[in-house]
């Protein structure tokens, strides 16, 4: 049972964090698979881009408004590392990766490397120490990555590998956004806005440049994407994690994330029909190990 406290100087109960990041996991899972899905259709990432933030942005306009697109307290770096982190860059990286990598993988190298990344930021920059059991989860984690690189690479082409190179890339980045987020002084509210609004300002003006295809698209793939770009990823998913980052802190934050690998590895298998081997399996259940012991469940209670 998760006890109600608070952290220090934190007015969002842990109890709140962990339930925030359970559904960030979730919703993450269906992203990647309604993600996966869409390269199947006429929807490019930059089409993609503008549901997922546009959606966001306008509902969450009242929120921007009020703030200002550059808020006074925030400072400037932070804003552009938030922005690009979990935003507009993010997004196009993480995106066109994921229609070349099957959604077991994604989960897996996504969903792994990001609370990997977060910790050793963390470590690096901002001196943090994990204690020992944690530190053996990342390293199951690192083991869980590795079983899938030397697998996949093994067997796919060299114009394949860019897929399984980027998706690590991505989720530097989404660790990148979550020390900055914890550190920007916005609550979850204030932060998605700003993120959905920026974003979307810069998927507009890359339809200008290249172009988009959204009319072309049948309505019923629209409203898919809607609902699981827009709504769901863009809008409670990017809350509910500010929560959990506000309330566990970036790293055990991050750390749930590496749960999607069996989600996204079922999913993948039910509603998308991908082959699932013995080495996707065996990374997947490594990985999600990996994650339980990085979130201190285990850890030594002083």
């Amino acid at each position: 049972m998760v006890a109600l406290t608070f952290d220090r100087g934190n007015t969002t109960p842990v109890a709140a964090g962990y339930a925030g990041a359970f559904v960030t996991v979730l919703i993450w899972a269906g992203w990647i698979l309604a993600t996966r899905h869409s390269a199947g259709t006429a929807l490019g990432t930059i089409d993609l881009g503008l549901i997922r933030y546009g959606i966001p942005a306008l509902l969450l306009s009242p929120v921007w408004l009020k703030t200002g697109l550059v808020p006074r307290t925030l400072p400037v770096h932070l804003l552009v590392l938030m922005v690009t982190g979990s935003g507009a860059l993010f997004f196009q990286v993480s995106t066109f990766a994921i229609h070349s990598v099957p959604a077991s993988s994604v989960g897996i190298l996504l969903g792994g490397s990001m609370p990997l990344a977060t910790a050793l930021i963390g470590v690096a920059a901002f001196g943090e120490r994990p204690d020992r059991m944690r530190a053996v989860g990342f390293a199951a984690i690192i083991v869980g990555v590795v079983i899938l690189l030397t697998r996949n690479l093994a067997v796919s082409t060299p114009t394949g590998w860019s897929g399984y190179v980027l998706l690590p890339a991505a989720a530097t980045l989404w660790a990148v956004y979550t020390h900055a987020f914890r550190r920007s002084g916005l609550s979850p509210l204030q932060g998605s806005a700003l993120i959905a609004v920026w974003s979307f300002m810069i998927h507009l003006a890359l339809a200008i440049v290249f172009g988009s295809t959204l009319a072309d698209v049948p309505v019923a793939e629209i409203a898919l994407q809607v609902a699981s770009q827009g709504i769901l990823s863009g809008l409670v998913a990017m809350v509910a994690y500010g929560f959990a980052v506000k309330s566990l802190g970036g790293t055990q934050a991050a750390a749930f994330t590496a749960l999607t690998p069996v989600l996204a590895m079922v999913g993948g298998a039910a509603l998308l029909g991908e082959q699932i081997g013995p080495f996707e399996m065996l990374a997947a259940i490594v990985t999600a190990a990996g994650v339980a012991l990085s979130t201190g469940i285990l850890s030594s209670r002083t």
